[in-house]
């Protein structure tokens, strides 16, 4: 069986990682640890906003009517 080559893309070509060197390796590991944190961080905002507009539903269900 042939053995398959990593390959990435950087603004439309592709590269084999292997032909890259260690630095660049190394840049597009911390572009893909990036990535997952930003990924993370607006998963969290998603969950905190939906959490807000919760809080904010329920503080109206709360206050004074107003006639």
């Amino acid at each position: 069986m042939a053995e398959q080559k990593q390959k990435v893309t950087i603004d439309g070509a592709e590269y084999n990682l292997s032909d890259l060197s260690e630095n660049a390796r190394n840049q597009v590991m911390n572009l893909r640890v990036t990535d997952q944190e930003i990924s993370r961080l607006q998963q969290q905002l998603a969950i905190t906003q939906t959490a807000r507009k919760a809080y904010a539903n329920a503080l109206a269900e709360e206050l004074p009517k107003k006639h």
